[in-house]
Parts: structure tokens; C-alpha cells; sequence
């Protein structure tokens, strides 16, 4: 039984120095704790030297070092890091490490290590999506079933990012729509600001109008799109048309990352197809049509490795294994785009005057293809039916407005990625909490 004449609160001066003391920082740090915690769930950017007047605030240096953390299915991410890497450099700031996240079944393509040449690239175990037996489409049964039995292999991954992010020190870390960075996030709190970027983060936008489909696909894809950001200081939104940025979910919207190359690249019209394709089931698609069109030029590109870099399958279609300065060339040269519409390649092909078949594989790539069709990228298709294409191309009319729109890309983002890191830098409480309470 309570004793009745015992205080649930006892006064500091009632008690001996030591423990005074103790109760007096404990309760001063709850008190903190409880205080900062409503301050960055408020978003208040309070600096040290906003609020202490005397306090001299460290300079902010330019110079900056990056660690990458990229998703390692298609080739979009991958072109996305490059330029990325590029673009960093050419404003005085390093890119330390790659980490590219991957299942067994893909492989590092040879171009990121060409073109990072000066960046240690390691890979790691993440969760992936697993086609179907005709290797088409993703399947959700096969996909949640390999992924919970890899489990325990991803706990590990957990650790091996925190490991690695802690070895190397970066000032930030800039994700590239990898899940297991917003996994790890939650079980290893990183000690740095982690920049989120990709397309998919325009699906978190308040304003963003989605396709009429199955509500639960469209949760899902929001749910994971989530987890791949837990605990981002910022989500840039690459988007195919300038939209305002929405600041209670910490988006900005910038313009697609295209490679220099491709805003180098002359562009001429051809009368042969292009393509690309993200899992090789459908190249069964692609034969069958060309068989009844022998007279119609195609080449396709893929990441097949059990065939030769150039597979002739018959006269007139061409396979050739993914490979970037190939694939740019072919698409400056071709009269129309075949694709299972990811963002990347998509923005490339408006970009150089192409009009695009869009063959969705899942849910987010059907999100694409309806946000494409706004800016008059082309048509969606369930399947590779290039007589959709080839009607397109002799009436296509490219958008006018989407190469000034792509040009602002480095700016906006680089002005983007500065400013969030001087703002963690700069918030006087994560300092503190650091420093003090965290330790």
C-alpha cells in the first residue's frame, strides 16, 4: 500500500548535494529533450545564431564530401549518381564512397566504375522485387516471400551503412531511392543530414494527380516510398514540369538529372526503333512483332548476360547489353523510343526530340507513364505493340519548354543540397543534442 504522506515530487533542496544534482540535470535534460523534439517536429530552423546573439556561428565552408547510396535496379539511378558526381565536383565538393544496394541477381554495370573512377564503389544486400516465372513483370507474393527470408542478411546491411557512413565521415548522405538507407535509418540513427532523390518523391506531393488505379497498389508504393526517406532532412522530387515545392513534407521539386552527354548530343531522326527493356521476358514481345514487321530496324538494349554484348536474333533486330555511350548514340539517331518506362531514359528521349512507347512493369513505372503523357512524351501501352509507335512518330511534336526546364537542373539542385546541409549544420539544437544529451 502507497504511503500517504509520501510526495510524488520531492524538492531538490530537500534532498543531499549529489543526488540534487542528479535530479536536478536529469529532469533539465528531460525537459530539453521534450523542448527540441517539438522544435524539429515543427520544423522551427532556430539557429544558435538567431537565438544567442553573442555566439560566434563556425564559418560555413564550401567544400563538402558526399557518400552515395544508390538503388541498384535499371540503369536510371546509376545515370542519376554519375551526373550527380559530376555535377558536385564541378562545385568544389567530393563524392567519398558509392554504395550501391543490389540483389544477387544484377550486377554493377562497368560504366558507374568508369565513370567513378575515384570513388570506392561497395556493394550490399538489398530488397528487390522478383519477376515472374516469364521474367515480365514483378511479382508482390514472390517478392514479399524472398525478401522476409533474406531478413536476417538485410539486419547486417543495416549495420554495414552505419559502419561505413561512420568510417567515412561524410558532411551528407544523398540516397538514390534505396530502402534499406530508411531501414537503417530507423535501427542506426545516422549522425548526418540524408538528402533523398528520385521521382517517386513527386508521389508524396499534396498536389500530385495519380492514374486510376488499384488503391492498394498506390498505398504501397507510397508506404515503401516513405520508408526509402525515414528520416531525410530533404526529398528532392525529380519532375518531368516545374511544380511548387511542398514544405510540410520536406520536398522540393527540381528538374530531371540528364548526363551532360545528353544535352551535348546532336539529335537527327532516324527510321529505326530503340529500345530498352528491364527484364528480358519481354523480349519474346519484341521477336513475335518483329517477325510479322521483318522490313522495321530495331535495336534494344538490356542487361541479359548469357548471350554475347551484341545478339543479332535475326536480321533487322538487334540485343545489346546495356552499356551508356551505345545507348545514348542509338537514341540520337533513332525515330521513336521503346521503353518499360522508367523516369530516366523517358526524360532523355524528350529531351532529344523522341517520342516514347511506355510499357509500364509496376506501379510506379504506370505513374510515369501517366505524368509523361502530361508533358506529350508519348503513348502507354500494355504491351510492346511498336505499330503505336510507329504511328506516333510520323505525328509526334516534341514539348518546347522541357529543355529549359532540364537546364535549371544543376542549380536548383546544388543550391537545393547546400542549403540543407548549412541548415543541419546551422540548427543550434542538433549541436547541442549531440554534444550533451546524445552522448
Amino acid at each position: 500500500m502507497a504511503d500517504k504522506n509520501k510526495s510524488y515530487f520531492t524538492l531538490p533542496g530537500s534532498i543531499h548535494n549529489t543526488e540534487r544534482k542528479n535530479f536536478v540535470l536529469n529532469n533539465y535534460k528531460i525537459v530539453l529533450k521534450a523542448l527540441f523534439y517539438l522544435l524539429h517536429r515543427h520544423k522551427c530552423c532556430i539557429t544558435s545564431k538567431n537565438l544567442f546573439p553573442l555566439y560566434n556561428e563556425p564559418t560555413q565552408t564550401t567544400f563538402m564530401r558526399f557518400l552515395f547510396v544508390v538503388q541498384g535496379e535499371g540503369r536510371g539511378h546509376f545515370m542519376q549518381a554519375i551526373e550527380m558526381h559530376s555535377m558536385l565536383k564541378r562545385h568544389g565538393h567530393e563524392v567519398v564512397a558509392c554504395l550501391v544496394g543490389k540483389s544477387p541477381q544484377r550486377k554493377i554495370p562497368q560504366y558507374l566504375y568508369s565513370h567513378l573512377s575515384d570513388v570506392e564503389i561497395l556493394s550490399f544486400k538489398s530488397p528487390n522485387f522478383v519477376a515472374h516465372p516469364g521474367d515480365k513483370r514483378p511479382s508482390v507474393f514472390f517478392s514479399v516471400i524472398y525478401n522476409v527470408i533474406k531478413l536476417p542478411e538485410f539486419s547486417q546491411t543495416a549495420r554495414f551503412l552505419r559502419q561505413t557512413i561512420g568510417r567515412y565521415k561524410p558532411d551528407a548522405v544523398i540516397n538514390f531511392y534505396d530502402v534499406m538507407m530508411g531501414i537503417a535509418n530507423i535501427f542506426h540513427p545516422m549522425q548526418v543530414p540524408i538528402i533523398c532523390i528520385g521521382h517517386q518523391y513527386l508521389f508524396l506531393h499534396k498536389q500530385f494527380d495519380f492514374p486510376d488505379k488499384l488503391k492498394v497498389e498506390l498505398d504501397s508504393l507510397i508506404v515503401f516510398t516513405r520508408a526509402t526517406s525515414i528520416g531525410a532532412s530533404k526529398r528532392l522530387a525529380l519532375s518531368f514540369y516545374p511544380a511548387p515545392d511542398d514544405v510540410k513534407r520536406d520536398i522540393v521539386v527540381v528538374p530531371p538529372i540528364l548526363r551532360q552527354a545528353v544535352r551535348n548530343t546532336s539529335s537527327t531522326k532516324g527510321y529505326y526503333i530503340h529500345g530498352y527493356m528491364l527484364n528480358s521476358g519481354f523480349a519474346d514481345e519484341v521477336q513475335q512483332w518483329h517477325k510479322r514487321h521483318p522490313d522495321v530496324e530495331m535495336h534494344f538494349f538490356w542487361d541479359k548476360t548469357d548471350v554475347p554484348e551484341t545478339y543479332e536474333y535475326e536480321p533487322g533486330l538487334t540485343f545489346h547489353y546495356i552499356n551508356d555511350e551505345k545507348f545514348l548514340q542509338s537514341m540520337a539517331g533513332c525515330g521513336g523510343y521503346a521503353t518499360t518506362a522508367g523516369f530516366e531514359s523517358v526524360c532523355e528521349a524528350i529531351y532529344l526530340k523522341k517520342p516514347v512507347l511506355m510499357v509500364p512493369v509496376h506501379i510506379e513505372q504506370e505513374c510515369n507513364g501517366y505524368d509523361a503523357m502530361k508533358v506529350g512524351a508519348g503513348v502507354v501501352s500494355k504491351t510492346f505493340d511498336m505499330d503505336k509507335l510507329l504511328d506516333l512518330m510520323q505525328h509526334y511534336t516534341p514539348n518546347p519548354d522541357f529543355e529549359g526546364w532540364c537546364n535549371q537542373a544543376e542549380e536548383r539542385i546544388i543550391k537545393a543540397i547546400e542549403d540543407t546541409v548549412h541548415n543541419y549544420r546551422n540548427r543550434w539544437y542538433h549541436r547541442f543534442l549531440a554534444r550533451h544529451l546524445f552522448r
